[in-house]
């Protein structure tokens, strides 16, 4: 006769199917390993199988590469003045596209259908003007797969910016108070994605997120937004804890729509910038108080 043991009746029950929908993976400890929660890593390019030999030749020439571009940072830091005085209301443009091709690596586009979770199109291009051109076709048909309840997303993204032997850094906004847009939009309202990844697990996911109302037409608009406006969210859910966004840690910016009305949408950029704006006092939008232990 068999010892009852709880922990295999446990473990039985969890990885008994109950039911036909899906639902999240049961995780036995707290520790999430996978950046991407699950989602498959798409890459950029096919990588082809090479002889060892080629791989060492490969290996050493991009050691020298980075060697070169490590001693190039050095000297610039070394002969870089401090900024001791930000001026009121200069722009400093982080990301513009001047008609240059090589610009549109910079950034990383996805949505729904490419991860078999809906219908969705959209693509990123240069005007005959030399701007961004973020467009597509936004479909809110759910797939008949019994696993998905909504659709519909579209997205944009910056890649993280690298500096020597491949280090990613993070973007460094701690003096400045404002985020600056020059974009023509559709009347449609997206939503503006700043990434402020943390070390550890628990924030991987974390990003402030602020509403971009576009108007129709055929005028540029001009939009200028603090960063004490933008809201903490983590995996789409919108936090109850809110705290200042870490401007010494923003990774990336991105643009997503996903406003539940299907059709096609266009959102032109000119360019992205950062401004300090001395008569702006205001350090957070939303209440920022503590929760006694327990309560949820």
């Amino acid at each position: 006769m068999k010892a009852f043991c709880p922990l295999r009746l446990l473990m039985r029950n969890i990885n008994k199917p109950k039911c036909n929908f899906h639902t999240s993976r049961a995780l036995l400890e707290f520790y999430e390993s996978d950046r991407k929660g699950g989602y498959p890593h798409i890459p950029s390019k096919v990588s082809e199988k090479k002889s060892i030999i080629k791989n060492i030749i490969e290996g050493c020439q991009r050691f020298c590469y980075e060697m070169k571009v490590l001693s190039k940072e050095v000297r610039e830091a070394l002969r870089a003045d401090p900024v001791l005085a930000y001026r009121h209301n200069e722009v400093d443009v982080e990301w513009r596209f001047d008609g240059d091709p090589s610009r549109l690596e910079d950034w990383i586009v996805t949505c729904d259908s490419e991860y078999a979770e809906g219908f969705s199109s959209c693509s990123l291009q240069l005007s005959p003007r030399g701007t961004g051109i973020f467009s597509g076709i936004l479909d809110t048909r759910v797939p008949k797969d019994g696993k998905l309840s909504r659709a519909g997303y579209c997205n944009i993204t910056t890649a993280r910016r690298q500096i020597s032997f491949r280090r990613d850094t993070p973007l460094d906004w701690t003096q400045y108070s404002h985020l600056i847009l020059r974009v023509r939009g559709d009347g449609r309202n997206y939503l503006i994605n700043l990434a402020t990844a943390g070390m550890f697990d628990i924030f991987w996911n974390d990003v402030h997120h602020y509403v971009l109302h576009t108007q129709g037409g055929p005028y540029w608009q001009y939009v200028k937004i603090p960063f004490s406006k933008f809201y903490l969210a983590s995996k789409g859910r919108i936090q109850d804890i809110q705290y200042n966004i870490p401007l010494d840690q923003v990774w990336s910016i991105g643009f997503s729509l996903a406003d539940q009305i299907s059709g096609p949408f266009k959102l032109e950029i000119d360019y992205i910038g950062v401004e300090y704006d001395a008569l702006h006092n205001e350090e957070f939008a939303y209440e920022t108080y503590k929760v006694e232990k327990f309560i949820t």
